[in-house]
């Protein structure tokens, strides 16, 4: 059973501070099911730098994109010549259901031996002697194989691959001060960021988070109108078009790909009637008098956080929401060495602080920016209140009011 987090209520104080609090990382309860196993196995791999079981879990969308040279999957390099169809454990799963042999479902028989041989040792296959065939097992496909699981991982491992390949240029930066904004990473990032948070969203966004807002719900089911700032492909913002049909709903983010695919994924989703996306930065969408505004995973990324949430107070209504959801962290050093934080700071000396520092101002808050941070953020952008109001092991999100 999943713990839910305190609800913690305070007026913003004038110098943006917080009130010293114990920030926990909450897990998935108790009873220790075989899938937390699986879980904090993959996690303890992923932090360890395991290329293969990285390579194995970031399953592919079909495309061809960039892959780690030697790893199973059989991508090629864009442009340089037919990509042969993705490999990952769904796939190999349906592929064996169906009856396909496991070389024509996945790759060349040595290809697919070394492979399957080193999921085995690893523990994420099953290997019978008897019979010599490998296993998925379930607890093993849910971590693997669903997408709308809050255990999901792929999308973890793929956004850690595509930040990998933009290590050098981040460690160039580095030595002068320079920064690397989001436009000019690898695709991996992008795609392996939506599928990374979705399925939190997906199982806590409508649920969760947006009952935890004062009379929010009843505000979005009467109709009002949204703005999703960095909505990236427009996970999120595609979610809450489809639970709250008499609303509407404005995406935006700076980078014109995400866009792009964020109009497909509404017009495939059908919400095209009541969804917007527009190319524009957080401190300057366009609208006014939002009923609610929503961040997701993207306020600590941003040059300069200060100005965002000036002009979101601009184009708030007065009696408005502005709800910014970020990574779980603490306001202490202390409070995030563990291994949440390790993984969140990782990406953030790779990621989102090399993005914050090829903006303008530069501010750097970090991923593991904190309560205080963010408090602080919103306090100097000329909101008065602030209350932190649920938490996952991943994420926190905080309701802030003028």
């Amino acid at each position: 059973m999943r713990q839910r987090g305190r609800h913690l209520v305070h007026q913003a104080p004038a110098d943006g501070s917080v009130a010293e609090e114990e920030v926990g990382v909450h897990g998935l309860g108790q009873e220790q099911h075989p899938l937390v196993d699986v879980v904090d196995g993959v996690r303890g791999l992923l932090e360890q730098g395991d290329p293969v079981l990285q390579g194995a879990a970031a399953h592919r969308d079909g495309r061809p994109q960039r892959q780690h040279p030697g790893l199973p999957g059989g991508a090629v390099e864009q442009g340089q010549g037919p990509a042969r169809e993705p490999r990952a454990p769904g796939r190999l799963r349906r592929r064996q259901q169906a009856g396909v042999p496991v070389a024509a479902a996945s790759a060349e028989e040595p290809y697919a031996r070394e492979w399957l041989n080193a999921q085995a040792a690893g523990g994420y296959v099953a290997y019978d002697p008897a019979t010599t065939t490998y296993t998925l097992p379930p607890e093993q496909a849910v971590a693997l194989t669903v997408e709308d699981s809050p255990a999901f991982l792929p999308g973890f491992f793929q956004i850690a691959l595509g930040t990998v390949h933009d290590t050098a240029d981040v460690i160039e930066a580095a030595r002068s001060g320079a920064g690397v904004g989001w436009h000019e990473h690898d695709t991996d990032v992008h795609v392996g960021c939506e599928r990374f948070f979705r399925p939190s969203y997906h199982a806590h966004l409508v649920a969760e988070w947006l009952p935890a807002l004062d009379g929010v719900v009843d505000r979005l089911q009467q109709g009002t109108t949204v703005a999703d700032v960095g909505c990236g492909h427009g996970a999120s913002t595609i979610l809450m078009a489809q639970a709250f049909p008499a609303s509407r709903f404005v995406g935006s983010d700076y980078h014109p790909e995400s866009i792009a695919v964020a109009r497909e994924r509404a017009a495939a989703a059908g919400v095209a009637d009541r969804v917007s996306f527009e190319v524009a930065p957080a401190d300057g969408f366009t609208g006014e008098g939002y009923g609610l505004v929503t961040m997701f995973d993207c306020l600590h990324d941003m040059g300069d956080p200060v100005g965002a949430a000036r002009h979101v107070r601009s184009r708030l209504a007065d009696d408005g929401t502005w709800m910014v959801v970020e990574p779980m962290a603490g306001d202490r050093v202390e409070d995030n060495l563990n291994p949440v934080g390790r993984a969140y700071h990782g990406f953030s000396t790779l990621l989102c602080t090399p993005s914050s520092l090829s903006q303008d101002v530069g501010l750097a808050l970090g991923t593991q920016a904190g309560p205080g941070r963010i408090a602080a953020v919103t306090t100097a952008g000329g909101f008065t209140r602030f209350s932190r109001v649920a938490t996952t092991p991943f994420n926190q999100v905080f309701e802030v009011r003028p």
